[in-house]
């Protein structure tokens, strides 16, 4: 199971809309996905057309300890795709939370928790990839969050100040990894709203890629139309324009995503222990049959007719230059 923490500590760069679409995506290619909105704007929630009524099962019950991380989950209208949902209540989490022990790891033992219930139940993972939506703070929930991931992929805007915060942004996961989490690492920088025809945004794209190589990702999102207004309907940009640019975008983004995973082992059939065979005796070399020449290189063939050498060529007679015509005598003469 993956686990990765979608983050940055920007507002407006794409984060909420990268969780649901990548999530659908991930979903509609077979992987059973989870999504926990973690920002108390709830804008994951409302995105996915869920309006939460107050005391709900929600991501600030399953961090205040009053529910289990499953019982808290939600259904979505893609199949395969669950939401962890929130509401405003969260906002409060942070200063309710700031004196409990161990607090930037309750939601990973919340999850953990849910995840050996559902393997002893089942035997296996109860999710392929769980994707959490961090707010724009590196505040408890975002410590939280990226304690609960295994990885984490920064959303970038093709900006300016965005590509000025990048570098901040890596300094503080570094720091989480040294003191909290030593096997956290970024995977993935998604690059978003970018807008090819501004030459600015591709020089910033361009400077992403030279600084961090492979880890962005091919894709970049672009400024699309249907992906702002997806949001107002409670749709993913595949329920409500699948044949979109944005929805072309994230379908790629998504098979990139699955790229990353390692390839399944191949099954060795176990070999069962018993006595040594003894080694194969060595069969001795049989001698190669000489093959008989044919009979027709056996018959003695008569020579060959030599053929009469060419008479020389008659060297050519010159003409004989005509006699000189006597003058004939005169009478005086």
């Amino acid at each position: 199971m993956r686990r990765i923490a979608l983050i940055n500590q920007k507002g407006g760069v794409g984060k909420t809309t990268t969780a649901a679409n990548l999530g659908a995506a991930l979903a509609l290619a077979g992987k059973r996905v989870v999504v926990v909105d973690l920002d108390p704007q709830a804008n994951l929630t409302l995105y996915l057309g869920v309006e939460l009524p107050s005391g709900s099962p929600s991501s600030y019950r399953v961090l205040t300890g009053e529910l289990p991380f499953g019982g808290a989950l939600r259904e979505t209208g893609t199949p395969g795709l669950r939401l962890l949902p929130t509401d405003i209540d969260l906002s409060g989490a942070e200063l309710e939370l700031s004196g409990a022990e161990g607090r930037e790891k309750l939601l990973l033992a919340s999850l953990e928790a849910w995840c050996a219930r559902e393997r002893a139940r089942t035997g296996q993972d109860p999710a392929d990839y769980v994707l959490f939506d961090c707010p724009p703070s590196l505040g408890l929930l975002s410590l939280n969050a990226l304690s609960a991931a295994e990885e984490v992929f920064l959303i970038v805007q093709t900006e300016f100040l965005a590509l000025q915060g990048v570098s901040k942004l890596v300094e503080v996961i570094e720091l989480v990894k040294r003191r909290l989490h030593p096997a956290l690492k970024v995977t993935g920088i998604v690059p978003c709203l970018y807008d090819s025809r501004l030459r600015f945004a591709r020089e910033v794209l361009s400077e992403l890629r030279r600084f961090f190589g492979e880890k962005v990702f091919r894709t970049a999102i672009g400024s699309n139309v249907k992906l702002a207004e997806s949001p107002s309907f409670g749709k993913t940009i595949f329920e409500y324009a699948p044949e979109s640019i944005g929805a072309r975008d994230y379908a790629a983004l998504a098979r990139e995503v699955l790229a990353q995973e390692p390839a399944a082992p191949v099954a060795v059939p176990a070999v069962t222990s018993g006595p040594a065979s003894p080694p194969p005796k060595a069969r001795p070399a049989r001698p190669k049959p000489v093959r008989a020449p044919p009979e027709a290189e056996l018959t003695p063939q008569p020579p060959a007719a030599v053929a009469p050498a060419p008479a020389p060529a008659a060297e050519p007679v010159e003409a004989a230059a005509p006699a000189a015509r006597r003058k004939p005598r005169s009478a005086s003469s």
